[in-house]
């Protein structure tokens, strides 16, 4: 389960698994402005799903706040070992271009391939996505189908 937004609207620090339906519930049905951004999270999942090789989707940003007017979308896809760009399906390969992600979804999708880090630096790879722009640290979620 998602935990309890804290007094800043975040939270807490760490890795929090969610459902589509909990993270729909919680994170993308409260205004229009999400409910869209929902819709849209849905379809970058099928795209990176499509590749088959999506080993993680984790969402960190203004979309895991409690804010009613979220500013965007912003993803890290680990993708499995064994995915290689060119063999995507072409609709897929958007994603993995940050640039492209953004001007075609508005999204900021950023990824990286498993056993590109030691096992030992993956805690702080995700850490690194916990970091509010003030230093602070809040939560971040893991969507499981």
């Amino acid at each position: 389960m998602l935990p309890f937004f804290d007094d800043r609207g975040d939270f807490p620090a760490g890795v929090h698994v969610g459902s589509w339906l909990e993270v729909d519930e919680r994170l993308g049905s409260s205004t229009p402005k999400r409910v869209r951004l929902m819709a849209t999270l849905r379809h970058l999942h099928a795209l990176a799903a499509q590749t088959g090789h999506l080993s993680r989707f984790i969402i960190f940003g203004s979309f895991v706040t409690n804010t009613p007017e979220p500013r965007d979308l912003d993803l890290v896809l680990v993708m499995a070992e064994a995915f290689r760009l060119e063999d995507a399906p072409r609709e897929s390969q958007t994603l993995f271009s940050h640039a492209d992600a953004d001007a075609r979804f508005g999204a900021s999708v950023f990824w990286i391939r498993e056993g590109i880090l030691p096992t030992s630096e993956v805690a702080e790879f995700l850490g690194f996505w916990q970091t509010r722009r003030d230093g602070g640290k809040r939560g971040i979620v893991e969507v499981r189908s």
